[in-house]
C-alpha cells in the first residue's frame, strides 16, 4: 500500500515542478500618449503650465470644481488642465458630449479665465 502511495505522489510532484518552471514572466508596458498629443502640436502640454500665481490659481480653482462635481466621470475629474497666460486648455477623455460641455463650461466660468481651449475627446 505504501509503494502505491509513493507511485501516485511522483507524478503529482512532476507535475507540479514543471507547472512552476512554466509561469510567463510579462514586462508592463510603459504608458506613453505621444501619439495622441501628436495629432494637435500647437496644443498646450503640462509642461507649458505657467508657474505664475494667477496660472496657478485659475488651474486650482477649475479643478476643484470639476472634482466637486459628483455627476462626472473619473475620467472627467481628471483631465489635465494647463493655464498659461489665463488661456486654459483642456486634454484628455470624457464619457460624452455631456461631460465635454459641463468641463468646458466650468473652465470658461472661472474667474481670470480669458479663453479655454478644449481638446477633449469623447470615449
Amino acid at each position: 500500500m505504501l509503494k502505491k502511495i509513493r507511485l501516485l505522489m511522483v507524478p503529482i510532484l512532476l507535475l507540479t515542478v514543471a507547472a512552476c518552471g512554466t509561469q510567463k514572466t510579462t514586462t508592463p508596458v510603459q504608458a506613453d500618449n505621444t501619439a495622441r498629443n501628436a495629432d494637435s502640436p500647437a496644443a498646450q502640454t503640462p509642461l507649458d503650465q505657467g508657474e505664475n500665481e494667477a496660472d496657478l490659481q485659475i488651474s486650482a480653482n477649475i479643478r476643484k470644481a470639476i472634482v466637486a462635481d459628483d455627476s462626472l466621470s473619473a475620467n472627467a475629474h481628471n483631465v489635465k488642465i494647463i493655464t498659461s497666460g489665463g488661456v486654459v486648455t483642456l486634454r484628455g477623455p470624457v464619457k460624452s458630449q455631456q461631460e465635454k460641455a459641463a468641463v468646458e463650461a466650468i473652465a470658461k466660468t472661472a474667474g481670470g479665465v480669458t479663453q479655454v481651449d478644449s481638446f477633449l475627446e469623447v470615449e
